[in-house]
């Protein structure tokens, strides 16, 4: 288990609230009051856009009290905010609700897919940076395990290998390449054999952990109805539930994800104040229009469950301040025209840089955390 799996907060003021995480209205329970099943099921339901399947979801959570979260990342370079923030919103709902959330830090993944140009040394010191943002940005590690993927598989190596092998084994070549979207790659293109071996290692992940729930993002998904057909092929009933959870689009036309090595999508977690200001000035959000709009992602997805609400400031000629505590009221005003871009603009820089200040504090006063993000912005990111 790698270190600082269970360390205190200790910024507290930095960390989301419990208690408006979703705007569920279950959600505002508050933290220290014992949840009911119902309470439990909606918190952790809330965390994905997608459930496979909500009926599984609440048995689990009727018959365990403890269901053990699956998550992982491929430690690849700097972080933004939708792996920082979206992260820790989620995993706080989760632990709020009694799952042990299992973070697999993907170090041997990552070499197999050419990130950091297959360099171990460096692909774990970028784990070891990204675990530090997790800790300054707020998560709460209660029931947090950041677990080394090439420590535990050496580790048990006599469990994981005959796992792969068989997951291997029962597929297709074709039916493996389609799962090659969880790389960031495509069916089309030229995959090195061990990009083919990849799936069926996070395939195995899975049942390695032994996770009850796979949480991550809707471009996992793939391999985790993998997971779900190879337990029908050697007759598990328990199967994994997906829950995958909203892939925050980048910051330009177009962007369907925040990539991070591209910085003009990109927001990263410690960012000075100026450059968040000026890259969500720069961002699209075209008037009256929603759809497709990434300023108004940021605030659905981030501003509203981390604040439970979202400030404009403005002067009274152009409207006097506007406190909204639902996405719909603010939604009906930007269609309207009664909300501008410029109003929301300056507020949501503001926001993310309120929720950014603790971590790069964390960055500027501990010594061993500013020599890592120096270590980390020399690396040349590699696909």
């Amino acid at each position: 288990m790698a270190e600082g799996t269970n360390e205190q907060i200790s910024a507290a003021e930095s960390s989301p609230n419990i208690a408006s995480l979703s705007l569920d209205p279950f959600s505002s329970v508050p933290a220290q009051a014992p949840l009911t099943l119902e309470e439990k099921y909606a918190l952790v339901r809330s965390v994905g856009e997608e459930c496979i399947q909500e009926d599984e979801l609440r048995n689990l959570l009727e018959k365990k009290p403890n269901p053990i979260c699956y998550d992982g990342f491929e430690p690849s370079g700097r972080m933004h905010i939708a792996q920082g923030v979206l992260k820790t919103i989620n995993v706080n709902k989760l632990t709020s609700a009694g799952c042990t959330v299992k973070i697999w830090i993907a170090d041997w993944f990552a070499q197999l897919n050419n990130k950091m140009g297959g360099d171990l040394k460096k692909i774990r010191t970028v784990g070891r940076y990204l675990i530090e943002i997790w800790k300054a940005v707020g998560m709460n590690l209660d029931r947090v395990e950041f677990l080394w993927s090439s420590d535990q598989i050496n580790g048990r190596a006599h469990e994981y290998w005959p796992l792969v092998m068989d997951i291997a084994r029962r597929n297709t070549l074709p039916r493996i390449i389609r799962c090659s979207q969880i790389m960031g790659r495509s069916e089309q293109d030229e995959l090195t054999a061990a990009q083919i071996f990849y799936p069926c290692m996070q395939c195995a992940d899975i049942f390695f952990l032994k996770a009850d729930i796979c949480q991550l993002g809707m471009d996992q998904r793939k391999v985790n109805v993998l997971a779900r057909e190879y337990c029908d092929d050697i007759k598990r009933k328990n199967k994994p539930i997906i829950l995958s959870h909203h892939m925050l689009p980048g910051l330009q036309q177009g962007q369907e994800k925040m990539s991070k090595s591209d910085p003009s999508s990109s927001i990263y977690m410690e960012d000075e104040e100026a450059e968040v200001n000026l890259k969500i000035k720069k961002a699209y959000c075209p008037p009256k229009i929603v759809e497709g709009n990434p300023c108004l992602e940021y605030i659905k997805y981030i501003i509203f469950p981390w604040f439970g609400k979202f400030v404009v400031v403005r002067t009274a000629e152009n409207g006097g301040d506007r406190t909204f505590t639902s996405m719909e009221e603010l939604i009906k005003d930007y269609e309207s025209g009664a909300l501008h871009p410029a109003d929301v603009k300056p507020a949501l820089a503001k926001a993310i840089n309120q929720i950014l200040q603790p971590v790069r504090d964390h960055f500027k006063n501990d010594n061993e955390a500013r020599e890592l993000l120096k270590t980390i912005k020399n690396y040349k990111v590699t696909r």
